[in-house]
């Protein structure tokens, strides 16, 4: 009966002494799930920057600019981001710098030339 006791303290001792460890044992932070690099909609050919000049043919403001080159006429979107240099009007040259998304072109810079006052 004895041996039982003894037995049993030490089982006691054992499981209180590892129970406190186990408690101060930093937590492992769980395994991060696979992760996936976001896919990107657009090919990277659609989001770089492409210019074109010609003649404001026509312009509402902070909406869209239409500019007539040599060969054909461009539509282009404007939003918030888009910075204009000089004073847009149908009829001025300029230079549209822009990106094409999805379907569309949305212009991210308007420069219109200065005449030249004689």
């Amino acid at each position: 009966m004895k041996k039982i006791l003894t037995v049993f303290a030490v089982l006691l001792t054992i499981v209180a002494f590892s129970s406190g460890v186990m408690a101060q044992a930093p937590a492992k932070p769980a395994a991060p799930a696979a992760t996936e690099k976001p896919k990107v909609e657009s090919p990277k050919a659609e989001q770089q920057t492409t210019e074109v000049s010609g003649t404001v043919a026509a312009y509402e403001a902070g909406k869209a600019i239409k500019v007539k080159g040599q060969d054909k006429e461009m539509t282009f979107e404007i939003t918030g981001d888009t910075k204009v240099n000089g004073e847009v009007k149908v009829g001025a040259k300029a230079t549209v710098m822009y990106k094409k998304v999805g379907d569309k072109m949305i212009a991210t810079a308007i420069t219109i030339a200065t005449e030249k006052k004689s």
